[in-house]
């Protein structure tokens, strides 16, 4: 039996993409949030807002390259919780847009990112997928949670993995 990629990554993208919308209601109850958008949890590192811009970008990026179709542009602007939970809302929607047999059919296709500097990595697309898009993706989401948290947000382990709540169920009695 063969996996879908689609089947296997689209989701997660969407359902982290979910959490983080639910992190960032978390955190609004705080009133902290001009300092909470900035905030780091190294000096080196990119601040919240940019953490989330990245995973969004991460996503469509893998999302268009798979499916061999243009990325909605999203400027990089976001200073508020509400217009970060409205880009993830427009990474979700541009997600569930894609076709399946489309994001499939990039598996052998050849990925090629350039950096500013001119280098670049190149790859098959199930390689740029599982390599290079996904780990991209949640290591900024990852990152977004921690700084969260590290922020004084009241969010855990079942905020993070928040999309698994379907699932639930009660210890025998």
């Amino acid at each position: 039996m063969s996996t879908s990629l689609h089947a296997t990554h689209v989701p997660g993208f969407i359902a982290m993409l979910n959490n983080i919308k639910g992190w960032l209601d978390v955190a609004a109850a705080s009133g902290n949030e001009a300092e909470l958008v900035q905030a780091k949890l190294a000096d080196d590192m990119f601040p919240l807002a940019r953490q989330i811009q990245i995973a969004s970008d991460a996503a469509k990026g893998a999302g268009a390259r798979m499916a061999d179709v243009e990325a909605p542009a999203m400027p990089d602007e976001e200073t508020t919780f509400a217009q970060l939970n409205a880009r993830c809302d427009k990474t979700i929607a541009f997600l569930q847009s894609i076709d399946a047999a489309a994001f499939d059919a990039g598996a052998g296709r050849e990925v090629v990112i350039t950096f500013p500097n001119g280098a670049g990595l190149k790859f098959d697309g199930q390689t740029f997928l599982t390599g290079f898009a996904v780990p991209n993706f949640y290591f900024h989401a990852t990152t977004t949670y921690a700084i969260l948290r590290a922020g004084g947000v009241a969010i855990g382990k079942q905020n993070f993995l928040g999309h698994l709540a379907p699932y639930m169920f009660a210890p025998p009695a």
